[in-house]
């Protein structure tokens, strides 16, 4: 089993920006692939961005394009998403997603953090 770990979440104003980070621990060989989705209430949940275990694979939902950033560092076994130029629109909470196959949705899901953005 792998866990995963979200951190980073909060309340920032519209156009600021947050860092969200995962980590990944327990059964894994640092070849996952990751990702982030997001969920607000009643809704389902969304695919927001992707990263393969190579760095490569790169994938955003048309929403955030240009604004997030998914980055990892395989030595340290973590995916981060950098938000910027948020708006109220972003607000979710975002859950860090990921497996060994690239495919979304992915096998393990963190507990998600918050993600709010004030008017």
């Amino acid at each position: 089993q792998v866990q995963l770990v979200e951190s980073g979440g909060g309340l920032v104003q519209t156009g600021g920006s947050l860092r969200l980070s995962c980590a990944a621990s327990g059964r894994t060989n640092g070849r996952e692939a990751m990702g982030w989705y997001r969920q607000t209430p009643g809704k389902e949940r969304k695919f927001v961005a992707a990263i393969n275990y190579n760095g490569g694979g790169i994938m955003y939902a048309d929403s955030v394009k240009g604004r997030f950033t998914i980055s990892r560092d395989n030595a340290k076994n973590t995916v981060s998403l950098q938000m910027n130029s948020l708006k109220p629109d972003d607000t979710a909470v975002y859950f860090c997603n990921g497996g060994s196959a690239y495919r979304w949705p992915n096998d393990y899901w963190g507990q998600g953090t918050q993600v709010t953005v004030s008017s």
